[in-house]
């Protein structure tokens, strides 16, 4: 069963009940870019979420928990309650990142126990607006009485003292969803150091989608990470828990099922200046 959906798909569902549409865009360098898109058109009673704001915490001090901190589950769950997600809600989000924001509620979902399905949309919102499909200025209003009951699954996520522990432990496999030149420390425009966590082998998430922005199928993911067990404990990261979660999902349809999350990923990492860190393809290390 495929959870990345055409817009021809949603435009014949539009307006069902119980079904929600979550507008996530958002610019790494501009918090408030999203909401402003929004504003200009979204599609039709789809409701806005910002990365920032509603799918994270607040910042730490001195980067405990990276750029993009996960939110308390009962902040998250006031929040979907007001847009009308309850645990039986299907739910499916968009963006114009190519579906990591969109990915990133989904996997907040999961981690909370949504029972449904969630859905990203193929293409995003450029794709719904190529297909000529009608656009909104409207914000719709908070739904009344929905309440949302997370259930966090604790077992998906991995601590930054966790991922210390299994360095270079056998049947453990890091994952590093950043592009190439980030993990091996050529530029790093955000966080404190460059590099990567060593023993970390890279797959740039992006990678999980076709030239034409369409998702890859099962069997074309399970080959992006050929040469993995499925025996092995998988810990996938990115720069802040972010676009790791594309890599997430791959590894899923690939049919791996032990894979779990360093949600502060390399901005928790290097933030510490005690962890080491490996540059370049030949795990050369050094401190942060």
């Amino acid at each position: 069963m495929s959870f990345y959906k055409p817009v021809e798909w949603l435009a014949e569902r539009l307006g069902q009940e119980g079904l929600v549409v979550v507008d996530a865009r958002y610019a790494l360098n501009d918090s408030e870019a999203g909401s402003r898109a929004y504003a200009e058109g979204h599609i039709p009673g789809a409701y806005y979420l910002s990365l920032s704001h509603d799918l994270s915490g607040p910042k730490r001090p001195g980067g405990e928990g990276g750029r993009h901190p996960l939110p308390e589950p009962a902040a998250l769950a006031a929040v979907l309650g007001r847009i009308g997600i309850d645990r039986s809600t299907t739910v499916i989000a968009y963006d114009d990142q190519g579906g990591a924001m969109a990915s990133r509620l989904r996997w907040l979902l999961q981690w909370t126990g949504h029972d449904a399905d969630v859905y990203v949309l193929e293409g995003g919102f450029a794709a719904w607006l190529a297909a000529g499909y009608e656009v909104s200025k409207e914000t719709p209003a908070e739904a009344a009485g929905v309440v949302y009951e997370p259930q966090v699954q604790e077992g998906m996520l991995v601590s930054r003292a966790e991922v210390l522990e299994r360095l270079g432990q056998p049947g453990t496999v890091l994952i590093d969803s950043r592009e190439a030149p980030r993990y091996r420390g050529e530029v790093e425009p955000l966080d404190p150091a460059a590099g990567h966590i060593p023993g970390a082998i890279n797959r740039f998430w992006a990678e999980g989608k076709r030239a034409d922005g369409s998702w890859k199928s099962p069997t074309e993911q399970a080959e992006r990470f050929a040469g993995i067990s499925q025996d092995d404990e998988i810990i996938v990261y990115c720069g802040s828990g972010v676009t790791a979660t594309p890599n997430v999902f791959a590894l899923q349809d690939a049919g791996f099922r032990n894979v779990k999350l360093y949600a502060g990923s390399w901005s928790d990492w290097s933030s510490d200046k005690g962890n080491p860190v490996a540059v370049g393809d030949q795990q050369e290390t050094r401190s942060v």
